[in-house]
């Protein structure tokens, strides 16, 4: 991050640069004539012809005007809507070379932000490149017709995502990293859309798929132009699969439930009931090794699952130990990990608490803490209390390199050390890394 927002005046003439890296967040990272350019759908070694969009005083972000050397790891990409839809980042290189990239990025990032060394192995998950995505957010705008057109101020729907960098849609035929059962959703709300039978309030979809097809989906609206039923019903015509629907009105706070309100993922041979509101891994074929390896070799009197979401972690762990304490903070979910670890028939007591105060306030020495804290990592006050209540194994599971490093660079100087890092490509063809380390009390 660039704590600089002063800004300085570059030429407005387009510069050739060559890229020394690639850095987290998708771009490359170039030096010209004193200034770090940061330049998009790039590779390590192109010689680029690049404009400014944003100067500050030290740095530039750029757009890539052409390839004038590119690089032979450089493949076509698959998706017409690549480097115009914002969802993707590294559709233009293969998948090998893309998990060798996010493995660097993460060992720079731990030692240049935590000043964490790490020379062990890093061992990485896999994922098939495409269709891995159970959950996806679409947005819905209307979009205008060209001036002078027939068609002239038509305002017809479309969905998409948004651009990159912006708040404009990018209307979309298709999503290859979508699973199939939300890309047939995703063809169902186009060809309804098209046919005008959605109102125009709609502005966005997510929507979430079970393993068995079954889907969960939310839909918010500026404003309920018709009656919720018949809504409903005309969504769950043009939807197959779908299971639960939630309308929400935003901004206010009425909502309408057409259905149970969760679908079952089976995960490992166990359900989990999922809420319209809860937080759920979103790499299907990815969760089950996951929840394996984050609870692999675990046994003991005491674990604590901090963050726990609907349970992945806790019924398994449950099995393993003879008491088990999950945290989890935000109320819907909470209320699945209560219903998930009743169901699993597991020794595990659910807690709707935040997870820093909770565990300011415990005393009893863990086993084993699993932590899978948002994206601003692990609050001080949390680690504070690992580094005083020594549990004998953290597993961290980390979404943001630059938090899990600060994090860790702490965790280190309280006395643990790690014994393994694994890294898991949950998002491909994204710049996005999700990382597990393993710590001890042993060196």
């Amino acid at each position: 991050m660039i704590p600089s927002k002063t800004k300085k005046k570059f030429p407005d003439a387009p510069v050739t640069i060559e890229i020394e890296k690639l850095v987290y967040g998708g771009d490359g990272l170039a030096r010209h004539e004193g200034a770090t350019y940061f330049v998009p759908f790039v590779l390590a070694g192109e010689t680029v012809r690049v404009r400014a969009v944003e100067s500050r005083k030290n740095f530039v972000r750029a757009e890539a005007l052409e390839i004038l050397r590119p690089s032979s790891e450089r493949i076509a990409p698959p998706c017409p809507h690549f480097t115009v839809c914002g969802g993707c980042h590294y559709q233009h290189i293969g998948y090998e070379r893309q998990l060798e990239t996010k493995r660097d990025i993460l060992i720079e990032s731990l030692a240049r932000i935590g000043h964490v060394r790490w020379d062990g192995p890093v061992a990485l998950h896999a994922s098939p490149p495409f269709g891995y995505r159970n959950r996806a957010q679409w947005k819905v705008r209307p979009l205008r017709a060209p001036r002078g057109g027939k068609d002239a101020g038509d305002r017809s729907l479309a969905i998409g995502y948004f651009q990159a960098g912006s708040n404009r849609l990018c209307a979309i035929n298709e999503c290859a990293v979508l699973a199939p059962p939300l890309a047939a959703a995703l063809e169902g709300l186009r060809g309804a859309l098209a046919a005008d039978d959605l109102p125009s309030t709609i502005r966005e979809i997510q929507a979430f798929a079970a393993p068995d097809g079954a889907l969960l989906m939310n839909v918010s609206l500026s404003s309920f132009s018709e009656s919720p039923r018949r809504l409903a019903a005309t969504i769950r015509a043009a939807v197959p699969g779908l299971q639960s629907l939630l309308l929400e009105e935003t901004p206010g706070e009425r909502m309408e439930l057409d259905g149970p309100g969760h679908v079952n993922y089976s995960v490992g041979g166990v359900e989990y009931r999922v809420g319209h509101m809860s937080f759920f891994q979103v790499n299907r074929f990815l969760v089950e090794t996951m929840a394996e390896t984050v609870t692999a070799g675990a046994a003991g009197s005491l674990a604590l699952d901090l963050y726990a979401g609907v349970g992945l972690f806790s019924v398994p762990l449950g099995r393993k130990f003879q008491r088990v304490v999950s945290v989890e903070a935000y109320p819907a979910a909470a209320r699945d990990l209560e219903a998930n670890v009743s169901a699993g028939g597991v020794p595990v007591q659910a807690v709707n608490a935040d997870a820093g105060k909770f565990l300011s306030d415990w005393s009893d020495r863990p086993d084993l803490v699993v932590l899978d804290p948002p994206r601003s990592g692990a609050p001080p006050e949390l680690v504070a209390a690992l580094g005083r209540l020594k549990p004998s194994r953290i597993a961290y599971l980390s979404c943001d390199p630059s938090t899990l490093s600060r994090d860790l660079g702490e965790l280190l100087k309280a006395g643990f050390h790690i014994s393994a890092m694994h890294l898991f490509d949950v998002f491909p063809q994204t710049y996005h890394i999700e990382t597990l380390v393993q710590l001890t009390t042993e060196p």
